[in-house]
C-alpha cells in the first residue's frame, strides 16, 4: 500500500482538458518508495500541422508501514520516523510522538479538483513571471494555493463564473455583474445553461417581500434578497461547509448547494434540525439562462470572462457588497489584462 508524498507539475502551457497515461519509473528498495510519471498531452491545431503540447507530471509515494508485514518489518521500523508524518500515519491532533519535541502541524484538507486546477495555474503564473525577471535563476519558483483565488478557464462549466466585460457597460441588467454558473448545460433547449447574478443585492430581507409561502415567511423571513437574473424564477443558495452532500439539492461548488421553490420544505427542515441556519442560505429573485450556443457565441465575442474561483469567494459574500466590489475582486485575482480592466471607469454609453 502506497501513499502518496508529493506530487511535481511542470509544463511550457497551462492545459485544462487533457488525456493521461503513466508508468512507473523506478522502485527503490532502499526507502521503499516509488516515482511514478504522468505525461498530459493536447492536440493544438496549427495553419499547417497539428502538434501535441505535453506537460510532466511525477509523483512520488512511500510504503505505508502499516500495511506491511514479513521480510519489509525491518524496512518499516527504520523507516518509521519518517513515515509517522506521512498521510494516514498521523497521531491525533494534539498527541506528541516521545522522543519528538516539536509540537504536531495542524493537517491541511487535501485539494479538489478545482484546487488542484488552481494549484497549477498559480505556480505556472510565478514561474513564467520569475523566468521574466530572472532568466538565470535555475531553481523552481514554489507558490502555495492563496486563501482566495480565481483564474481564467477556457469554456463555461458547473460552478463556474462568469464576469461581465467592459462591453456589457451601460446594459443595466448585466453591467458588471459576476454570475454563478449553476449548470453549464446540454444542446437540448431544454437543458440550456444557467445561473444567478451573485453581487446584486436588492437591500431587502424576504419579510418586506410580504411572501404566502409559509416557510418564506417564518423560518427565512429574515434572510436577505438578491437579484439574480431577467428570467422570471426564484432560486436560492445554501451553504454548508463540510457536507459530503445534502438530499434534494444540488452542489455547485464544495460547500455551496442550490435549489429552487420546489425543495423550500427540504431547506426549512435543515433549519429546523439545527442543521443549517437561515443566515446560511441566500434568496434569488429571477435567474439568467441563455440557450447554450447563445452563451457560447457571448463568451466568443468578449460579453463575458469565463473563470473558476474558491468557494470561500462566493459563499462568504454579504448583503453589504456593492454591485461591483465582487466584480472587481476576481478580475484583481485572475491577474494580468482582467487585472487592469477591474482598474477601468465605466464606459458611457
Amino acid at each position: 500500500m502506497m501513499d502518496l508524498w508529493c506530487v511535481h507539475a511542470k509544463s511550457n502551457r497551462f492545459m485544462l482538458r487533457n488525456s493521461f497515461s503513466d508508468k512507473p519509473i523506478y522502485w527503490s528498495s532502499r526507502n521503499q518508495s516509488m516515482s511514478l510519471e504522468f505525461r498530459v498531452s493536447k492536440a493544438e491545431s496549427l495553419p499547417t500541422h497539428c502538434r501535441h503540447r505535453s506537460v510532466l507530471i511525477e509523483a512520488v509515494s512511500k510504503k505505508n508501514p502499516g500495511n506491511s508485514s514479513g521480510s519489509d518489518s525491518n524496512s518499516s521500523s527504520s523507516n518509521s520516523g519518517n513515515n509517522d508524518r506521512l498521510k494516514g500515519n498521523n497521531p491525533p491532533p494534539g498527541s506528541n510522538k516521545s522522543g519528538d519535541p516539536s509540537p504536531q502541524k495542524s493537517q491541511r484538507k487535501p485539494l479538489d479538483w478545482r484546487e488542484f486546477r488552481a494549484s497549477l495555474y498559480i505556480q505556472e503564473q510565478a514561474e513564467d513571471a520569475e523566468s521574466t525577471h530572472n532568466q538565470d535563476r535555475a531553481s523552481p519558483v514554489s507558490k502555495s494555493l492563496p486563501l482566495k483565488w480565481a483564474h481564467p478557464i477556457s469554456a463555461p462549466e458547473n460552478g463556474c463564473l462568469l464576469i461581465a466585460t467592459e462591453k456589457l457597460d451601460g446594459v443595466r441588467t448585466f453591467e458588471r455583474t459576476v454570475v454563478l454558473l449553476l449548470r453549464s448545460g446540454t444542446k437540448n433547449p431544454q437543458e440550456g445553461p444557467f445561473g444567478v447574478v451573485v453581487n446584486r443585492p436588492l437591500h431587502k430581507k424576504m419579510k418586506h417581500m410580504n411572501p404566502t409561502n409559509i416557510e418564506l415567511a417564518t423560518t427565512f423571513a429574515d434572510c436577505s434578497l438578491y437579484f439574480g437574473g431577467p428570467l422570471d424564477a426564484s432560486m436560492f443558495l445554501l451553504r454548508a461547509e463540510g457536507t459530503t452532500g445534502l438530499p434534494g439539492f444540488e452542489e455547485v461548488i464544495p460547500g455551496v448547494y442550490f435549489g429552487s421553490r420546489n425543495s423550500l420544505d427540504e431547506a426549512s427542515a435543515l433549519v429546523k434540525n439545527g442543521i443549517l441556519r437561515p443566515k446560511d442560505f441566500r434568496f434569488f429573485m429571477g435567474y439568467a439562462g441563455w440557450q447554450l450556443d447563445q452563451l457560447i457565441d457571448e463568451i466568443e465575442s468578449d460579453y463575458w470572462y469565463v473563470a473558476a474561483c474558491s468557494a470561500n469567494l462566493i459563499a462568504g459574500l454579504s448583503q453589504n457588497s456593492s454591485s461591483e466590489d465582487l466584480w472587481e475582486e476576481i478580475l484583481q485575482l485572475m491577474g494580468g489584462h482582467y487585472s487592469e480592466l477591474s482598474r477601468k471607469p465605466k464606459q458611457d454609453i
